[in-house]
């Protein structure tokens, strides 16, 4: 019997180490609470101007004018977005090297790369697509598509980290789908999308493997 227990120990042990060295277990449920954070501050500094703005686009007419994602949003608000993307992405690096360096995992490995891999795909897909979208003067669908496309990267980078993660890319686009029928409510749904649920997720990923 001692020697049955020690056997399935052994088979256990091996079945963690396969997960351990096929996902990146590394990622920091701090990394999506100061994304989401970035996103709010973001969202915060953006509506005046987008509720402000003397030209504002109009959400449902087409307007085939080639322009540029700068002149699309104006010098400022590009800026805040800017911002808001490069503060959330150094933050959350730097959470996910500090648990990296604790789960003595190297943040720069195959799984990682995979991860990498399987969510720039729909990311670099889905940015091509919107900013063709923008040029031709799509300008509502620019962010329920934003929603799809990052929760299609989630959903399709899930098997290489965190299972959970998966449940976040299916809201985002759910919140992204029902968008599409709200055009004019679409900063508010960004809100959401990246601020709260990732605030949320983060929190319930802290609380569950970093506690």
């Amino acid at each position: 019997m001692s020697d049955k227990n020690t056997g399935l120990d052994t088979l256990k042990d091996i079945k963690q180490m396969m997960e351990r060295s096929s996902r990146f277990i590394s990622l920091s449920g701090l990394s999506g609470i100061a994304a989401g954070i970035c996103a709010l501050i973001g969202a915060w500094l953006a509506h005046p101007l987008i509720n402000n703005s003397s030209d504002q686009k109009v959400y449902n007419n087409y307007h085939p004018e080639i322009i540029s994602l700068r002149q699309f949003m104006g010098y400022t608000l590009f800026l805040i977005a800017m911002f808001t993307l490069v503060a959330a992405f150094v933050l959350a690096l730097i959470f996910t090297w500090i648990k990296s360096k604790k789960n003595n995992v190297p943040i720069w490995g195959t799984s990682s790369k995979r991860l990498l891999w399987n969510i720039a795909i729909p990311l670099v897909a889905g940015g091509i697509f919107l900013l063709r979208m923008i040029q031709l003067g799509y300008y509502g669908l620019i962010a329920p598509g934003c929603l799809i496309f990052y929760g299609m990267a989630l959903i399709n980078a899930s098997k290489y980290t965190l299972g959970e993660v998966r449940y976040l890319g299916y809201s985002q686009v759910i919140l992204g789908l029902i968008n599409c029928w709200f055009l004019s409510y679409g900063l508010y749904f960004w809100t959401i999308g990246f601020g709260l649920l990732q605030i949320i997720y983060g929190t319930l990923m802290w609380w569950k493997y970093e506690r």
